[in-house]
């Protein structure tokens, strides 16, 4: 039997497999991107591929805490996007 990587969701705390999230990446630079081959370098955070959950995170910040460090709106509205499209 294969192993499947678990991974939490930084907003509902909810277990998954790792290919159900979007991870979020904080980069060596500071720079924080929507990674979606689930392999680029840096401290990353999962947030579930759903639209409420995605709302949560902006609204409660969860990634602020992720990453200890304020984090610009425009990534919240980047991982929407995302999800979107």
């Amino acid at each position: 039997m294969k192993h499947i990587p678990m991974r939490t969701c930084v907003t509902c705390r909810v277990c998954k497999p790792k290919s159900e999230f979007l991870r979020i990446v904080k980069q060596a630079d500071g720079a924080i991107i929507v990674d979606l081959t689930g392999r680029a370098d840096g401290r990353g955070a999962y947030v579930c591929k759903s639209a409420e959950c995605v709302e949560q995170t902006a609204k409660k910040k969860s990634l602020n805490r992720a990453f200890k460090c304020n984090i610009d709106p425009e990534v919240y509205v980047k991982i929407k996007e995302c999800l979107n499209g």
